[in-house]
């Protein structure tokens, strides 16, 4: 949901002339409002998208600005724009993932534990790491060596590796053992999705998180990750730009993602992206992340409401539906517009939106936009309701959550 050129957003109602989201704001860039049309040279700088993980999405990273414009300029096939695309990830089931490196205990652990994956790393780079514990310096490029050895290493090497860890672990298990010291549960299903993947053993190396619904991990430049399953809200800067090393079929570019790396161990509970909720509404949830291109807010209005308003503000938003239903009403909307779970709506810089709940809702909405529109290109979503924005940034959040409002 968005207007991404490969993935520009249908507008559903036919009395609107112009097809997608894209057109429509190239016709009236007013609806960004001013600061977001300044900034962003008239274009709407977020995506949004419902994501349900079965089999896991490549070990990747996103690159800063600096890094994509060169991509960019070096490799369009494979990086198509040069932008940056921070993002972040919104549970909607329980989600997995793989985020930022483990602590260096935690790496070390796996080292003496799993002889396997020692043999990838090599017994040169694996006491470099052990002897820089302490050091941040020391530490950060010992771990890029280490790192940048196991993804390098020649194929027989990691696929015999592999084939030898499968063997081990399922024969531990079939026994009866306890594999966790392994990772052995992860191991296998990795292995099973992607058989002779060096990404198996990225696992070594990175924090497994698993997000309860309503949290979030925020993945700013250069850190990797890779989602393993579950149902999330994903919003990210309007950007296709993604360097992969395993895990995927798609095209890989080990060499750059092992340059470009954030090489600094952290726990995962330093990974999860806290929320806040309003003061002054009790019904919302701010995820405001470091970056001016987008904020989620989670809205969640309770089964007593019969009425919420979703107040105006200086930059455009898209609204998605979770669960519940609702009308909507609008002073620049045709007509009214009735919302059900997966509904999305675009409301511009400027304009509140008035929603009568008959049943409880749920929405998100996530802000950077002017006149009210249905968009499709959904997958599932909630009355609970999530409302993307953002561009005016902070200052303009702290405005907004100082107005009176009692809406979606």
């Amino acid at each position: 949901m968005g207007a991404h050129p490969k993935g520009d957003a249908l507008i559903k109602d036919n009395r609107i002339s112009q097809r997608t989201l894209g057109q429509w704001i190239a016709d009236f860039p007013g609806c960004l409002g001013s600061k977001v049309k300044d900034t962003f040279h008239g274009q709407l700088p977020f995506l949004f998208k419902v994501l349900s993980v079965k089999t896991a999405l490549s070990i990747q990273a996103h690159p800063n600005r600096e890094l994509a414009a060169r991509l960019h300029a070096q490799f369009p096939e494979h990086y198509p724009d040069n932008n940056h695309k921070p993002e972040m990830a919104i549970a909607l089931t329980q989600f997995e993932g793989l985020c930022g490196f483990r602590p260096m205990d935690e790496i070390l652990g796996f080292l003496r534990n799993v002889p396997e994956f020692r043999a990838l790393v090599g017994n040169e780079a694996a006491e470099e790491l052990q002897s820089a514990d302490g050091d941040p310096g020391r530490t950060s490029l010992a771990l890029k060596k280490c790192f940048t050895r196991m993804m390098n290493c020649e194929k027989k090497l990691f696929v015999d590796q592999l084939n030898m860890l499968v063997k081990r672990i399922s024969e531990e298990e079939a026994a009866g053992k306890d594999t966790s010291g392994s990772n052995g549960e992860l191991l296998l299903r990795l292995h099973s999705q992607y058989p002779g993947d060096i990404g198996c053993f990225s696992i070594y190396f990175l924090n497994r998180i698993v997000l309860q619904p309503g949290e979030a991990m925020f993945l700013g430049a250069n850190e990797p990750h890779a989602y393993l399953s579950g149902d999330c809200v994903e919003c990210m800067a309007c950007s296709d730009n993604t360097v992969r090393a395993g895990l995927t079929p798609k095209y890989i570019d080990v060499d750059t993602l092992c340059e470009m790396l954030n090489y600094s161990p952290a726990p995962v509970s330093a990974k999860i992206f806290p929320c806040v909720r309003d003061n002054a509404d009790p019904c919302v949830y701010l995820y405001d992340p470091p970056v001016p291109d987008f904020t989620v807010m989670r809205i969640q209005i309770p089964s007593s409401a019969r009425q919420y308003t979703v107040s105006a503000l200086d930059s455009a938003g898209i609204l998605l539906v979770i669960d519940g239903e609702a009308v909507a009403t609008s002073a620049a909307a045709l007509s009214d517009i009735t919302l059900t779970r997966g509904s999305v709506l675009f409301i511009s810089a400027n304009e509140s939106v008035s929603l009568q709940c008959p049943r409880q809702i749920r929405t998100c909405k996530t802000r950077r936009l002017t006149s009210t529109l249905l968009v499709s290109r959904i997958l599932s979503i909630f009355l609970e309701l999530y409302y993307f924005l953002k561009c005016s940034g902070i200052k303009a959040c702290d405005r907004w959550l100082k107005t009176e409002r009692m809406n979606v």
